[in-house]
């Protein structure tokens, strides 16, 4: 029998967008709040070492691209071979493709439809699909979202149907 290799070490960056939104009341909008993925990761008692920082919290429409170069420096930085990133839906795939390049690192971008805090949300399944899938795949940029994992550059939101697909 063969041991089970150890688990390599996660680095996940937080950048805001709808898995960690908050609703207060019926008259104010959703606005983000805290990162929602440590406590979900701790609920479900994963069994690897990652870290949690937060870049910022933003929902995506408001990222300019001195966001997205601060997100690629901080990849960069990194000493993880492995970096989970939440984000946004909606500008998503253009932080993917602001982090085409980074080499020997495989970085995985993922989000939600509707905020961690609601019941029924898809992050937590985005997340432990997002989490397996960088554990798993080689070096390169990829959207984990909707039970797919998706390539920089091959990928768009479905606004309509609420979901991600590969562009044809």
């Amino acid at each position: 029998m063969h041991p089970t290799p150890e688990p390599e070490f996660v680095q996940i960056f937080t950048t805001g967008g709808t898995i960690d939104k908050v609703y207060y009341d019926a008259k104010d909008d959703y606005t983000v709040g805290d990162p929602q993925i440590g406590k979900l990761l701790e609920e479900a008692r994963v069994n690897f070492p990652y870290a949690v920082e937060p870049l910022f919290k933003k929902d995506s429409l408001q990222m300019t691209d001195a966001d997205r170069a601060r997100i690629r420096a901080a990849v960069a930085a990194a000493e993880a071979r492995r970096v989970l990133i939440t984000h946004g839906t909606d500008t998503m795939v253009e932080t993917a493709r602001a982090l085409e390049g980074i080499p020997g690192k495989t970085i995985v971008l993922v989000g939600a439809m509707q905020p961690a805090r609601f019941l029924g949300s898809d992050a937590e399944f985005n997340i432990g699909y997002a989490a397996c899938a960088v554990q798993l795949l080689p070096p390169g940029v990829y959207i984990a979202m909707n039970g797919q994992v998706f390539r920089s550059g091959k990928v768009r939101k479905n606004r309509a149907k609420l979901r991600f697909e590969t562009v044809p």
